[in-house]
């Protein structure tokens, strides 16, 4: 392992693989804040350029700084325009966007930034300790496994409820697994619920109900309540740039926790920074205490850190499987995988033993990346954060182009504008009836995994006796259990409590 290491200091150290370190994180940086254009885009169109560079290493490593610096860079349009355009950063705008609108969006960037470069770093550090040992744990994970670990994420539900709204959040998940069924499904290759559009027969985008939910509803929000756009935002002032020491104590145990967790979900394949941040979301509401509690999804700064934590730790993780055994994780792996192959570079276990070079030098390259990032995205918070000063007249032209631009991309039909402008209006109702969204684009984002892996289960055991013939798969289903019910249970006490308070006055 210590030769490893200095092989890996040699290698990403030298002057060209810095400079695709530093390629790499810019491009990705912006790539990311761009909503529409996320990281399997770009690393499938930087892919001719890592080819003809024609060192293994320093192409693995620009796109691996694309990567990374996608999710980084896509909290920006999360936190500031409630804009996600990178599941990963889904969870990021639940907070992050409220932070903003209190006229602490400088603050936000900064700790979205801080905290992604220590899951970041310590999801590197982890990589570098654990990875030859986690490829066999990952290899124990077959697809009751990962059906049961997509109804670990869905109990995250409980986490995106508030104060009575946890029949609503359950209804809005169901929709979000009903809207997951359009298109081809995991049994029949046949089309369902397309009523006769070819264009849906490879179902809805992702992109397309993100920016229905969250963008297109914010824009006719400002439209219908103009007076709440002249009070938000802190009337155009950037400042308030800086954590304070109390807010610094706040989210590092948040930072601990959520780098391992983060990890450790990103090592699965399949799982990857979605799961890992909305998972990472949930828990941290579950462990604050109440008063805390209330604050998640009106600006907490834990619900802020949390997420972007989890999805660069797991984006780090993401590299365990890819490397060491040659699955890919995600989309975004599989691009990278394919991207190796053509390198004439073959990942599994002996990567480590032939090629310790390549591996080594990712792995140093990642850490380098981070604080690339860092030192990138802090100095241009204040600027960043400016795009909140445009006057609302001018910004509601902004988002509405993006959210379509956004949307076009990702399909590159005019059907999608349609679907973008009905699920909008159907998004922008239910929050005025108070319905949570984000219970819908979770239940839509891992419904076809949940349906997939089912169905696979189903075929190899005939029936659903894997439930409890496999002891990880019960397990991670009695913890999703656990997390549903442990809010009501905690509830309870809570009156419990004060019942018993008012017993003894």
């Amino acid at each position: 392992m210590i030769e490893g290491l200095m092989l890996g200091l040699s290698t990403a150290f030298s002057i060209q693989n810095i400079l695709m370190v530093i390629g790499g994180c810019l491009i990705g940086t912006f790539i990311g804040m761009l909503p529409g254009l996320g990281p399997m885009s770009i690393i499938a169109i930087m892919i001719p350029v890592a080819i003809s560079i024609g060192d293994p290493s320093a192409a693995l490593i620009l796109l691996a700084g694309v990567y990374y610096g996608a999710i980084f860079g896509g909290s920006t349009s999360s936190i500031l325009l409630n804009a996600p355009g990178v599941a990963g950063t889904v969870a990021t705008s639940f907070d992050g966007y409220p932070m903003a609108r209190q006229g602490k969006a400088g603050k936000a960037l900064t700790i979205a930034a801080i905290a992604s470069f220590a899951g970041g770093s310590l999801g590197a550090i982890y990589l570098m300790i654990f990875a030859p040992a986690l490829s066999s744990v990952a290899l124990l994970f077959h697809s009751a496994e990962y059906f049961a670990l997509m109804v670990l994420g869905l109990s995250a539900i409980a986490a995106f409820a508030g104060s009575g709204q946890v029949g609503k959040a359950i209804l809005m998940t169901l929709v979000g697994l009903i809207l997951a069924t359009v298109g081809e499904g995991a049994l029949f290759n046949m089309p369902r619920f397309t009523m006769g559009l070819m264009d849906l027969q490879s179902g809805l985008s992702f992109i397309t109900l993100a920016m229905a939910m969250f963008a297109l509803p914010e824009a006719l929000f400002l439209v219908l309540n103009p007076a709440r756009s002249k009070t938000e935002g802190g009337g155009g002032k950037i400042d308030n740039l800086r954590i304070t020491r109390a807010e610094a104590k706040a989210i590092a145990p948040v930072v601990g926790r959520q780098s391992v967790q983060g990890f450790f979900i990103g090592v699965l394949p399949g799982a990857g920074a979605t799961i890992a941040s909305f998972l990472g979301y949930a828990v941290e509401r579950n462990l604050a205490p109440k008063k805390e509690q209330e604050e998640f999804g009106k600006g907490s700064v834990k619900g802020l850190a949390a997420p972007e934590t989890a999805n660069n730790a797991a984006c780090t993780g993401s590299f365990v499987p890819l490397l060491t055994l040659g699955i890919p994780g995600s989309g975004t792996t599989a691009i990278l995988l394919g991207a190796l192959i053509a390198l004439n570079v073959t990942p599994g276990p002996r990567l480590m033993i032939d090629e310790p070079q390549i591996f080594w030098s990712v792995i140093i390259s990642m850490y380098l990346g981070n604080l690339v990032l860092l030192v990138l995205n802090l100095p241009l918070i204040p600027y960043i954060a400016k795009i909140l000063a445009v006057p609302r007249n001018y910004l509601i032209p902004f988002i509405l182009f993006f959210t379509l631009m956004g949307a076009y991309i990702g399909q590159n039909n005019a059907t999608e504008l349609l679907l973008l402008v009905g699920l909008g209006v159907c998004a922008t109702i239910l929050r005025f009836a108070d319905y949570p969204l984000a219970p819908l684009l979770i239940g839509f984002i891992l419904g076809r995994m949940l349906e997939d892996n089912f169905a696979r289960s189903m075929q190899l055991y005939g029936g659903i006796d894997f439930i409890w013939e496999r002891p990880m798969t019960l397990g991670l289903l009695v913890l999703a259990v656990g997390l549903v019910l442990l809010p009501g249970f905690r509830a309870r006490r809570a009156k419990a409590r004060a019942a018993g308070v008012a017993d003894g006055d």
